[in-house]
């Protein structure tokens, strides 16, 4: 008779595991809503490196800050997305896959270290959803954000019931 086999953890337990602790889940600094499900996919709106309406880096990546604080924000607002779809869903553990990440990211002109911006925001996701589920992803550079801020995220999930 084989073992069971163990079951891997899902997004929820990774979060334990982790140590990770979601701040409040965001919302909208306008006339929006943060998220809206069409059949199994869940859109959100951008979503900034903020915790609640306190938005703790301001500036552009190359200018006011340095790769390692628009990694942060990456990560910040990563973790702010997590906490709108687990608001929305109920549990984070509804996520089948991550479709789409878009990563924005206001610099400098001559600026061309985005992937190691982006990855603070793809890790994440990879940590919490395991690389299984892990999205293609689109990393562009801006002159400015909303706000004020160095990243802005696009996220795109694919939820059971």
């Amino acid at each position: 008779m084989n073992a069971p086999q163990a079951q891997a953890a899902g997004a929820e337990q990774r979060l334990v595991e982790l140590g990770i602790t979601l701040p409040p889940p965001p919302s909208p600094f306008g006339k929006y809503v943060e998220a809206v499900r069409i059949g199994n996919m869940v859109y959100f709106s951008g979503m900034l490196p903020a915790v609640g309406h306190d938005l703790p880096l301001l500036g552009r990546v190359g200018e006011a800050l340095t790769v390692a604080d628009g990694r942060k924000a990456a990560e910040m607002a990563a973790l702010s997305a997590l906490a709108a779809a687990k608001a929305f869903l109920g549990s984070l553990d509804r996520v089948t896959a991550v479709a789409k990440l878009g990563i924005y990211i206001a610099t400098v002109g001559d600026f061309r270290e985005h992937p190691a911006i982006a990855d603070g925001a793809s890790e994440m996701m990879a940590r919490v959803f395991g690389d299984d589920k892990l999205a293609p992803r689109v990393v562009l550079g801006m002159a400015s954000l909303p706000l004020g801020v160095p990243v802005e995220l696009e996220v795109l999930l694919e939820v059971a019931d």
